[in-house]
């Protein structure tokens, strides 16, 4: 017969590897103020990819949360690129790390939430190479011949997915 104590220890031990399995947000933040039906409301600002996640409750139980990226700028230069979480298979076992999750409750019906998992990839930075005096120089004229030859650099990715969790209400 199993003793109390075991089955306790049992359940900690699979909560514990549950728990291992996922991975830490790099973000940690606490869940979002609930959000009404048909109010626009900014997820987070992605700067290097010029990108702001925006979603709201639609009240539509079919889609119950519209979700977009916009772009912040038209003079934003991006330095990194935003992607679906889908099509760029982000995983940790793909060298993504989980960046941020958001989790934002609808105010309409308490029992649903929106999740947003932001994943990043990071480029591989290579050190740029010191000139005579110590200093990295950028000099326009090579990376203008570097983009043209299609030599540039790695630059990081995001990739964002969105999910519906809980009950939907009538």
């Amino acid at each position: 017969m199993l003793r109390p104590h075991m089955i306790f220890a049992g359940l900690l031990l699979a909560s514990a590897t549950a728990q291992a399995t996922d991975p830490q947000p790099e973000i940690q933040r606490a869940n979002a103020t609930p959000q009404a039906v048909g109010i626009a409301h900014t997820l987070r600002t992605i700067p290097e990819a010029c990108a702001r996640l925006e979603g709201r409750f639609t009240g539509d139980a079919a889609s119950p949360y519209a979700f977009s990226a916009v772009r912040t700028g038209a003079r934003c230069q991006p330095r990194a690129r935003l992607l679906d979480a889908d099509k760029a298979r982000a995983s940790t076992a793909n060298g993504w790390l989980l960046n941020d999750v958001i989790r934002v409750p609808s105010a309409a019906c308490n029992t649903q939430q929106a999740v947003v998992r932001i994943w990043r990839k990071p480029a591989g930075s290579a050190k740029p190479k010191m000139d005579a005096q110590g200093r990295a120089r950028v000099y326009l004229k090579e990376g203008l011949d570097a983009a043209e030859a299609g030599q540039l650099g790695a630059v990081p990715l995001y990739a964002a997915k969105m999910e519906i969790e809980g009950k939907g209400c009538r």
